[in-house]
């Protein structure tokens, strides 16, 4: 794994700096990139997908335990200087590329990568990574409820991003993702960051936090596509009451028309706030919507 002077030394043979528009903090601290490889629990037999790999010094480590490493990075010239530093290493996959292929969706590239490395290998699907700040929630987000699903994430993330994955029902940093980790599994917060351990320092502070999907929870929810529009459609109006806003359903919840039937049936008070419903109560509202679309 690279020190900052190794990492500075790479980008200015290469003529250029980090951008700060793309998120492009490198994690420095070796001793903490070792405690996240090592709280991810990775087998030989594992596929590890690494969002926003820089210069491949976090790859590095992750290529000496894992099975595959899928290593992803949008910057065309950081890829490049990855795909130097790592040309010795045959398991790692490097995909220049933006790991969002819309807001929805992760990249076809990177999710074909995956199937064919999980076809080869028995072991899980993780993602592992210093996650840059501008994607970190939307590509979580995806992995724990698209068509590519990880069985658990070890991962930095900005501060804000760490407690709205924890936050519970009714606190100021509950949302979207916070109802959709709770459904699918469970996160943790293991360890704050300060700015320091980056380069270059970030304006906000960080953390680092695993979440593990638990398929007992998740087994629950019949249809995931339609669960995510229900916890969107209320909580994109978190502060109103459930009642007033189900006038925004758009697509197979717009086909609803008894909605006090469906809050009734999930045993959900009508003028109860979206913010304050847990995810058991989100999947029963959107396994009751599911029997009647």
């Amino acid at each position: 794994m690279q020190t900052k002077r190794h990492i500075e030394r790479l980008l200015a043979t290469a003529g250029i700096k980090p951008n700060k528009r793309l998120g492009q903090n490198f994690l420095i601290d070796l001793n903490l990139m070792r405690l996240l490889i090592g709280a991810a629990h990775i087998n030989n037999d594992d596929v590890i997908l690494e969002v926003g790999c820089g210069t491949g010094s976090f790859t590095e480590g992750l290529a000496e335990t894992a099975g595959v490493v899928i290593a992803v990075e949008y910057d065309k010239k950081l890829a490049a200087i990855a795909g130097e530093q790592l040309k010795s290493a045959p398991n790692v996959t490097i995909i220049n590329t933006d790991i969002l292929e819309n807001k929805s969706t992760i990249s076809h590239e990177v999710t074909t990568a995956i199937e064919k490395a999980r076809a080869l290998l028995d072991g899980r699907c993780r993602l592992v990574a210093n996650l840059p700040y501008n994607v970190a929630a939307p590509v979580m987000m995806n992995l724990i409820i698209g068509e590519l699903v990880v069985d658990s994430m070890c991962v930095t993330v900005q501060k804000e991003v760490g407690e709205k994955m924890v936050a519970a029902p009714g606190s100021g940093n509950y949302g979207v993702l916070s109802v959709l980790m709770a459904a699918m599994g469970e996160s943790q917060v293991m360890r704050k960051l300060k700015p320091s351990v980056f380069w270059p320092r970030p304006e906000v502070e960080s953390v680092m936090v695993r979440f593990r999907r638990q398929e007992g929870k998740a087994g629950r929810i019949h249809d995931t596509g339609l669960f995510r529009e229900v916890v969107n459609l209320f909580m994109g109006h978190r502060r109103k009451m459930l009642q007033a806003c189900v006038k925004f359903a758009e697509g197979r919840l717009g086909t609803i028309h008894d909605w006090h039937g469906v809050f009734a049936r999930a045993f959900v008070e009508p003028h109860h706030r979206a913010e304050e419903l847990t995810s058991d109560e989100f999947i029963s509202i959107a396994n009751i919507c599911n029997e009647q679309i």
